[in-house]
C-alpha cells in the first residue's frame, strides 16, 4: 500500500551549538508542541553510479520514529513527492510499487545499500489554536557511514547537524517566518535536498 504527499520544506545547516530560537509569535497563531526524540537508522540504496542522488532521487528503508518504512523521493518543481509503503511490505527489497517509478531512470540496474544514516530527531510540532498541526520543526544530529559499492573502496563517515522546517497543514507565510527565526539565531539555508547528498558529498 503506497501512501503519497507533497514534501514543502526548507533545509538549515547549523554548528553544533546551535540554540533552536524562540518561535513565539508566529503567524497563524502557531505555538509550540514539547519537542519529541527520535532515533532513527535509514539504509539508502541507488546504483554504483549513482544514478538516484544524481537526479536529486532518493529511496530508503528507515526505521524508528512514526513514518518508518520504504521512501522515495522525486523532485516536483521547489518541492519533492514522497513516496511511503509500510515495512511489513517488502521488508528486506525495496517493495516493486516504488521501483517501478525510476525503472526507466535505472534501465535495468538494481539499486543496492550505498550510504547508512543514523539521526538523532528531536521534533518540534507548531500548532494552532485547535491542535491542529502547521509545521514540523526537525533538529537533526546525523552520522552517515558510506558503503562501498566497488572493490577497493573505503567507507567515509561524515556527521552534522541541520534543522529542517516542513509544512504540514500550514502555508508559505509560516515557513518564511520561521527560516527567518533560524537564520537569525544562526542557521544558514542549505545548498542540498537531502542529507544523501551531504553523506555522499554532492553539491545538492
Amino acid at each position: 500500500m503506497v501512501t503519497e504527499q507533497l514534501e514543502v520544506e526548507r533545509k538549515f545547516d547549523v554548528d553544533p551549538e546551535f540554540v533552536v530560537p524562540d518561535l513565539s509569535g508566529l503567524p497563524a497563531g502557531a505555538r509550540t508542541s514539547p519537542p519529541q526524540t527520535h532515533d532513527l537508522v535509514a539504509v539508502y540504496l541507488d546504483t554504483a553510479d549513482l544514478l538516484l542522488a544524481r537526479s536529486r532521487i532518493t529511496l530508503r528503508r528507515r526505521t524508528g520514529g512514526p513514518d518508518e518504512g520504504w521512501h522515495l523521493k522525486l523532485p516536483a518543481g521547489a518541492a519533492r513527492r514522497e513516496l511511503h509503503v509500510p515495512l511489513d511490505v517488502g521488508p528486506e527489497e525495496p517493495p516493486g510499487e516504488l521501483l517501478a517509478l525510476v525503472a526507466e531512470l535505472l534501465g535495468g540496474a538494481t539499486p543496492a545499500p550505498v550510504v547508512e544514516l543514523r539521526t538523532r530527531r528531536v521534533v518540534t510540532a507548531l500548532t494552532d489554536d485547535a491542535g491542529r498541526e502547521l509545521a514540523e520543526l526537525a533538529d537533526d544530529t546525523v552520522r552517515s557511514t558510506t558503503l562501498p559499492v566497488r572493490p577497493g573502496e573505503e567507507p567515509v563517515e561524515r556527521a552534522w547537524r541541520e534543522v529542517e522546517v516542513e509544512l504540514v497543514d500550514g502555508d508559505e507565510a509560516l515557513l518564511a517566518a520561521v527560516g527567518d527565526r533560524l537564520v537569525a539565531a544562526g542557521a544558514r539555508p542549505s545548498p542540498r535536498v537531502s542529507k544523501l547528498a551531504t553523506a555522499l558529498g554532492l553539491p545538492g
